[in-house]
C-alpha cells in the first residue's frame, strides 16, 4: 500500500504501553504457529485474566484504560492476535478451529489452566468461539460491543468500513474513527496507533460465521454481555418488553434469547464501538470486577 512505517508502528504502540501498570512486562510465548506476544500484568497469586482485542489496528495496547483496574484482582495477559497489527508473529490460523489450538498453546504456555476471558469486537467473536470450545478453560466471560457473535454488522457501516479496508490510509483510518464514534475525543496516542496500523503486513484475519443458536444455548460458562449504546456496528430493533417499549439492539435481544439466564446484559451509555475499551465508562472497570467476582 506504500503507507505502512514500520518503526512509526513500534513507536506508538510503546507510546500506549507506556500508559499501563508500571509493572507490566512483554512476554513471548512459542506455539505450534509461531511466537505470540502478550503483556502482563497484575499479582502472580490472582486468578488468571485473558484479553483479547478487536481486529485491525486494535492491538493488545488498547486495554490500557482498563489495565490497572483489572490488575488489582486478576493477572491480566492481554494478547495481539493472529492477522492484525501487533507483535504477535504466527502462521497457518486460518479457520475457528485453529484458533482454539493457538488460544490452548497460549495459555498452555503461559502456565494457565483456567482464566476468565474478555474479549471486544473481534476479540470478542474469538473469545465466544473458544468458550463454546473449551468450557473447562474458561471461569467467566465478557463480551465487549461483540461482533458477529449474536447479530451481524449494519449494512451502514460496513459501507463507511470499505473504503478503508479495501486501501488502508492514516487518512482513512481517522475520517472512519471519527465517523463512528461521532466525533468524541479519542485518546491521541490511541488514535496515533491506529494510523500507524493502516497498511500494516498482516496475514488475513480467520473469519467466519456467528455461533450456532444450539451452541450457544448449551453454553455453561456466564456470560456478561456490554453493549455500547452509541455503536454503529449493530442493527437497531424496537422491543415490547411487559410494560412499556424501548430501544435495543439485535445483539442484546439475541443473546438474552439464546443464553437466558447465563447472560447479563448492560448497555453502556454515551460511548460507541471504536471507543472501546479506551474511551469508556468511568465504571466499566467497576462493573467487569463486580461479574468477575473480584
Amino acid at each position: 500500500m506504500g503507507t505502512y512505517d514500520d518503526d512509526a508502528f513500534q513507536a506508538a504502540y510503546d507510546k500506549v504501553m507506556a500508559k499501563w501498570p508500571a509493572d507490566r512486562e512483554a512476554v513471548t510465548v512459542p506455539t505450534p504457529f509461531g511466537p505470540t506476544h502478550v503483556n502482563v500484568c497484575g499479582p502472580r497469586d490472582t486468578p488468571a485474566l485473558l484479553l483479547l482485542p478487536g481486529g485491525g489496528g486494535a492491538t493488545s495496547a488498547s486495554w490500557f484504560a482498563q489495565a490497572a483496574d483489572l490488575a488489582r484482582v486478576r493477572r491480566v495477559y492481554a494478547v495481539d492476535l493472529p492477522g492484525a497489527a501487533g507483535r504477535t508473529r504466527v502462521r497457518g490460523v486460518r479457520d475457528v478451529a485453529a484458533l482454539g489450538d493457538w488460544l490452548d498453546a497460549v495459555l498452555t504456555g503461559l502456565g494457565v489452566g483456567r482464566a476468565d476471558v474478555g474479549g471486544h469486537s473481534y476479540g470478542a467473536w474469538i473469545a465466544l468461539h473458544y468458550a463454546l470450545r473449551a468450557p473447562e478453560r474458561v471461569r467467566r466471560l465478557f463480551l465487549l460491543d461483540p461482533t458477529r457473535c449474536f447479530g451481524g454488522f449494519e449494512t451502514a457501516y460496513l459501507l463507511r468500513a470499505l473504503p478503508m479496508l479495501l486501501r488502508p490510509t492514516p487518512r482513512r483510518v481517522r475520517a472512519f474513527l471519527e465517523w463512528e464514534t461521532g466525533g468524541a475525543v479519542m485518546d491521541p496516542d490511541w488514535l496515533r496507533l491506529q494510523e500507524t496500523a493502516a497498511g500494516f503486513p498482516a496475514g488475513r484475519p480467520v473469519t467466519g460465521p456467528r455461533p450456532a443458536p444450539d451452541a450457544l444455548r448449551s453454553l455453561r460458562v456466564r456470560v456478561l454481555l456490554l453493549v455500547a449504546a452509541n455503536s454503529r456496528t449493530h442493527p437497531r430493533a424496537r422491543l415490547r418488553p411487559s410494560g412499556g417499549t424501548r430501544d435495543t439492539y439485535t445483539v442484546t435481544a439475541r443473546a438474552e434469547r439464546l443464553l437466558g439466564d447465563g447472560v447479563e446484559t448492560v448497555v453502556l451509555p454515551d460511548v460507541s464501538h471504536h471507543a472501546l475499551p479506551q474511551a469508556a465508562p468511568a465504571d466499566l472497570g467497576r462493573r467487569l470486577i463486580s461479574f468477575l467476582g473480584g
